[in-house]
C-alpha cells in the first residue's frame, strides 16, 4: 500500500522528564523525553551475516546489527536481560538492523520486567540529545518456521526481504504445527520497519511471524512507533501473550495466510501524533491504519485452512474525537474471507468499531463479551443473539468500559482491571513498557 508519512510532533505540558528506563512508565500518560537513553553500555559490538553456532549477546555491550543477520543451521541466539540492540545506519534503501530467526534457528531473548531486552533507534543510543528517533531506524525482528500456511507452500519468502541474496533463508511454511522458534519474553522493539515497495505494501514490521509454531514462546512484548505494522502473523500457530502495540504507522495487529493461534491479553494504543499510513493516490488517498487487519489471503479465496485468530482479553484504544479518528480506518477490519474469534474485547476511539468487508461474513466469526464504541455507528450484525455486549455511537464510553479516561491523547489512561486487556490481570504493563513521545 502506498504510505504517506505525516509527522506532527508537538510539545506536551508534563510534570516530569524521563531519560532512562529505570523508572519506566506504569501509566499511559504522555511524557517528554530527551532523545537518548542514559546508562547504556559504552562498548558497541557490530554483528553481520549468519549466526550458525550458539551465540550470546550480553548486556555489557550495545549490539549493532549491520544489514540482515540470520540465525540458522540449528543455532540459538541468546540475548541477556537488559541488552540494547540497534541498527548500523547504511545507505538509503538498504536493509539494516533486521534480525531473522530462520526455520532452522532459534532465539532465546529473556528479558525481565525490570530489565527488558530493547531493540531501538541508533539515535537514542548515540549520546546526542539533539538527534531524534524516527520510525524505520531499526529494521525489525522476524521469526520464521515450518508451521502450516494456507497456500500449502514451504517456500514462501517473508515479506520485505525478497530483495536479499539467498532468499531460501527467508522461507516459511510447512506441516509442523508445533515448530519451536525459541522464546521472546519481556522485549521492546521501537522505531522499527522497512519499506521495500510502498506501492504494493511489501514491508517489514516491528515483529513478524511467518509459519511460527505453537512451541514458540512469546510473552510480554511491546512494539512502538513502527513504520508499518506492530505485529504481523503470516500463517502459523504461535500463541502469544501480553502484547502491547503503541503508535504504529499502519496496523497494530495484522493476520494473514491461515494464522490460527491465540492472542491473550493484548492492548493497542493509538497516538494521533505518530505517522499514519494511507492507500490510493492523489486526491483519492484514504486512511489505512487499523487496530486489527485480517485477511484469509491476498486474493480472498477459499482455502481449507482459514485465517482465524482466537483473541481474548484485548483492548483497542483509539483517539478522542471523530475528527482525529479520520486519520484511521477501522478498529477491527475483517476482510477477504477472514474470520475471527473474540472474547472479552473492548474497542473505543475509532469511527468504526468492526467492519466486515465482503466476502467476509460476520456469521462466520464468533464473539462474547464484546464492547464496541465508535464515533460513527459500528457496522455490526443486527442480531443480538451473538453477544455483542455494549454498543454506542457517539456517547463517551468511559463509564461503560470502566476507564477513568479512555483516550490516550487526553492524558493518563487508567484501568480498573475489569475489562478488555486487564480483565483478569490488572496493570500487567507495569515497569517493562515505555510510552514516550520522542
Amino acid at each position: 500500500m502506498k504510505k504517506i508519512f505525516l509527522c506532527a510532533m508537538i510539545a506536551l505540558a508534563v510534570t516530569s522528564c524521563q531519560n532512562d528506563d529505570s523508572s519506566a512508565d506504569s501509566s499511559f500518560s504522555m511524557k517528554a523525553a530527551g532523545a537518548d537513553y542514559s546508562g547504556y553500555p559504552a562498548t558497541v559490538q557490530t554483528v553481520s551475516g549468519d549466526i550458525t553456532v550458539n551465540t550470546t549477546w550480553t548486556s555489557d555491550k550495545v549490539w549493532e546489527i549491520n544489514g540482515v543477520v540470520r540465525v540458522k543451521s540449528g543455532a540459538t541466539l541468546t540475548i541477556q536481560a537488559g541488552t540494547y540492540i540497534k541498527a548500523k545506519p547504511l545507505a538509503a534503501g538498504v536493509a539494516t538492523g533486521v534480525l531473522v530467526i530462520t526455520k532452522t534457528g532459534k532465539i532465546d531473548a529473556q528479558g525481565t520486567a525490570a530489565s527488558p531486552v530493547i531493540f531501538t533507534s541508533y539515535n537514542l543510543l548515540d549520546g546526542n540529545a539533539s538527534t531524534k528517533a524516527t520510525p524505520g531506524d531499526f529494521g525489525g525482528v522476524v521469526v520464521l518456521g515450518d508451521a502450516p500456511v494456507n497456500n500449502g507452500l514451504t517456500t514462501n519468502v517473508i515479506e520485505g526481504l525478497g530483495d536479499q541474496p539467498n532468499v531460501s533463508d527467508f522461507y516459511y511454511g510447512g506441516t509442523n504445527s508445533v515448530h519451536n522458534g525459541g522464546a521472546i519474553n519481556y522485549v521492546r522493539i521501537e522505531f522499527a520497519g522497512r519499506i521495500l515497495d510502498a506501492a504494493t505494501g511489501v514491508e517489514i514490521n516491528g515483529l513478524t511471524f511467518g509459519g511460527a509454531g505453537s512451541a514458540t514462546v512469546v510473552d510480554h512484548v511491546q512494539v512502538s512507533y513502527g513504520r508499518d505494522d506492530s505485529f504481523e502473523f503470516f500463517g502459523g500457530t504461535v500463541n502469544v501473550n501480553h502484547l502491547v502495540s503503541f503508535a504504529p504507522d499502519d496496523d497494530n495487529f495484522d493476520f494473514d495466510l491461515g494464522y490460527t493461534g491465540t492472542v491473550t491479553k493484548a492492548i493497542a494504543i493509538a497516538d494521533s501524533n505518530s505517522t499514519h499510513s494511507t492507500s490510493g493516490s492523489g486526491s483519492t488517498l484514504s486512511p489505512d491504519s487499523n487496530g486489527i487487519e485480517l485477511d484469509n489471503n491476498a486474493g480472498g479465496t477459499t482455502t481449507t485452512l482459514i485465517t482465524r485468530p482466537v483473541i481474548s482479553q484485548l483492548s483497542i484504544i483509539g483517539v478522542s474525537s471523530a475528527t482525529t479518528a479520520n486519520l484511521y480506518e477501522n478498529a477491527i477490519h475483517v476482510r477477504r474471507l477472514g474470520q475471527i474469534s473474540l472474547t472479552n474485547v473492548t474497542v473505543t476511539g475509532y469511527n468504526k468499531g468492526i467492519y466486515w468487508e465482503a466476502p467476509s461474513l460476520s456469521s462466520n466469526s464468533t464473539w462474547s463479551g464484546l464492547s464496541i464504541h465508535g464515533f460513527v455507528n459500528p457496522v455490526l450484525p443486527t442480531t443480538t443473539s451473538l453477544g455483542l455486549g455494549n454498543t454506542t455511537s457517539t456517547v463517551n464510553p468511559a463509564t461503560a468500559w470502566g476507564l477513568t479516561q479512555p483516550f490516550f491523547n487526553n492524558g493518563t489512561l487508567d484501568f480498573t482491571g475489569a475489562t478488555g486487556a486487564f480483565k483478569t490481570e490488572a496493570n500487567w504493563t507495569n515497569t517493562w513498557t515505555k510510552f514516550t513521545n520522542f
